[in-house]
């Protein structure tokens, strides 16, 4: 196993360049779906391999559960200084179970309460009954609109609060729900939820949960720009929601974890940016000749390098732990 078994702890940081510069030369989709695919790959190996060292550390702890043949030396020498490193990756271990526990548990505690909580309200604004995205409007004095992702027996909702709406006009009022809805129809909880818990797995993850979670509001901010033809309009809506909901409060449910990502507006700047020049060709994958074309292959080849890793550590400590066990 040796030095395999730790490749996947630090080729993350192999990622760290096209996390930057991903946003600036992929159209939002492609970016954020790179990104999620990448973080979410890498989060798997780096947990295998604290696996991996937790089993070589279990088998040193006097009274352990697993067969005495698992404490050979051959098994102790698959990992260099064992006695240390294995011992370690208990808690690590234990630390990323938690975080992953907490982190769903979280998110599926405050969707179900926010589903409750909006039981009661009247939907309308969604011309199919069972379609996602219908609109929920909460008659509160702070701003605010987030998606609400569907499960649990209930659809998609689009919240929206009396003074986000009385601050928009009829036009950005439709900018407003069909960016939501493309939220909801794309799924990206699901993106936002995957980066958080590749982050809580390895911390060298955590700038990804900051790019995808503008990539997706890119993404969103792009459907709506289609839909309603007019990228211009798309920028003010964005704009002046900024503003508005700048230092107001935000609501209980669009603060909660798991949803808050959906609400917050991202880089406003940037995003305004990029509305006002022209859409973003729907390439996956960056041109040639280009920094992030470079940031893309090395990417990959961490990613390919960690899962390879990965694949050999397991394969060696399993080696050795048929061979150290008694029939």
């Amino acid at each position: 196993m040796g030095i395999f078994v730790f490749m996947p702890l630090v080729l993350p940081v192999t990622v760290l360049p096209m996390v930057r510069l991903a946003g600036q030369h992929l159209h939002p989709r492609a970016a954020a779906r790179l990104l999620t695919a990448v973080g979410g790959l890498l989060a798997v190996c780096s947990t295998l391999c604290l696996v991996l060292l937790m089993v070589v550390g279990t088998a040193q702890l006097p009274g352990n559960p697993l067969p005495d043949g698992w404490s050979d030396p051959e098994v102790r020498a698959a990992v260099p200084h064992e006695r240390y490193v294995g011992e370690v990756s208990i808690v690590a271990l234990l630390a990323v179970l938690a975080a992953w526990a907490r982190t769903v548990a979280e998110h599926v505690r405050v969707r179900r309460a926010a589903h409750r909580s909006l039981a009661v309200l009247p939907a309308r604004g969604a011309p199919d009954a069972t379609a996602d995205g219908e609109l929920a409007v909460l008659p509160d004095a702070d701003p605010y609109a987030y998606a609400l992702p569907g499960g649990f027996g209930h659809r998609g909702r689009v919240v929206v609060s009396t003074a986000m709406l009385d601050h928009l006009d009829a036009d950005e009022r439709r900018v407003l729900v069909a960016h939501e809805r493309a939220h909801l129809a794309a799924h990206h909880h699901r993106h936002l939820l995957l980066v958080r818990l590749a982050a809580r797995a390895n911390p060298l993850l955590g700038p990804l949960r900051d790019a995808v979670a503008y990539s997706v509001e890119r993404w969103a901010d792009e459907v709506a720009a289609r839909e309603l033809g007019s990228r211009r309009t798309v920028a003010r809506t964005v704009a002046k929601a900024a503003l508005v909901t700048r230092g107001a409060p935000a609501s209980e449910l669009a603060a909660a974890s798991g949803l808050a990502a959906l609400a917050e507006p991202g880089p406003v700047p940037r995003r305004v940016a990029a509305l006002l020049a022209p859409e973003p060709p729907a390439h996956s994958w960056p041109p040639p000749g280009t920094a992030a074309r470079l940031a893309a292959w090395v990417a990959a080849a961490g990613t390919a390098a960690s899962a390879v890793s990965s694949l050999i550590a397991a394969a060696a400590l399993t080696a050795a732990l048929v061979a150290a066990t008694p029939l």
